[in-house]
């Protein structure tokens, strides 16, 4: 009997049961996704004490990855142990019952033991949202970064095609302590019209992303965009830069976490 079997047979016989979560949430309110040490405010500690009001949950959640103050997600996974029987389909209506307004639980599913929300996880995939207009936002002053200047798209296109491939990070990574080699796999910029102006998003699909690699990718594309540096200096910090070398940081409010994946990336 193989490791998985044996962990599934004992589950059977125990009653536990791993369930997959999938999030909406508003990081406008928190100090980030995972449990701080100084007790701020986190989706984590909000999810977790609705889940130690289900008596048979464990109160202990496995996110996908991390996501930084004031950085939104659309479909966030997370995985938690339980001895429940609520059906699935309800675990939904039983958490957001009990969880404030800016998180939402969109489904659950059953998964076997021996899944993990983060190690099981092939790809992840984030979105930047940029306001192009004269005019700050009223309504989405959280949820986008407003620049009044107009960005050249067609050298930050150029310099988007860079990022695609596995390369070292390490000028995009704050704080990093783990190897700064990361794959992307798509990095992809969509326009669209909006009320005096255009929205722009950056969109990349990758193996996994440094802390503030995202964020600081951003900045820097948008450097290139208003002219300040040239398309070609991404590849260039890709061969050997360090952080001081590259852009300022995206504010976090523009930022989701999109979505993951658990089957090899196809585009």
């Amino acid at each position: 009997m193989t490791l998985a079997l044996a962990e599934q047979a004992i589950s059977e016989n125990t009653g536990r049961r791993r369930i997959l979560l999938t999030l909406e949430y508003d990081g406008t309110g928190f100090a980030g996704l995972q449990t701080q040490a100084q007790g701020q405010r986190t989706v984590q500690q909000e999810l977790e004490a609705a889940l130690s009001k289900i008596p048979g949950a464990r109160p202990k959640i496995w996110p996908c990855g991390r996501t930084d103050a004031g950085v939104h997600a659309l479909a966030m996974p997370v995985h938690y142990n339980t001895t429940d029987r609520i059906p699935v389909e309800k675990i939904p209506y039983a958490l957001n019952s009990l969880l404030p307004p800016d998180i939402r639980a969109l489904r659950a599913e059953e998964v076997l033991p021996d899944f993990h929300a983060r190690k099981s996880c092939h790809w992840r995939e984030y979105r930047y949202r940029i306001l192009q207009r004269r005019m700050p936002p009223a309504l989405e002053r959280h949820r986008v970064w407003w620049i009044p200047q107009s960005l050249n798209l067609i050298p930050l296109r150029h310099a988007l095609e860079s990022l695609v491939g596995t390369h070292d990070f390490r000028a995009f990574a704050v704080k990093e302590e783990r190897s700064t080699v990361r794959t992307i796999y798509r990095a992809h910029l969509e326009v669209w019209p909006t009320e005096g102006g255009r929205e722009i998003w950056l969109e990349f699909v990758g193996s996994g992303f440094l802390r503030g690699q995202v964020r600081s990718m951003v900045g820097t594309l948008v450097e290139v965009g208003l002219g300040k540096r040239d398309s070609s200096s991404i590849a260039a910090l890709l061969q050997g830069g360090t952080r001081k070398d590259a852009g300022a940081t995206a504010p976090p409010h523009g930022l989701y976490f999109v979505r993951a994946g658990y089957q090899p990336y196809r585009h």
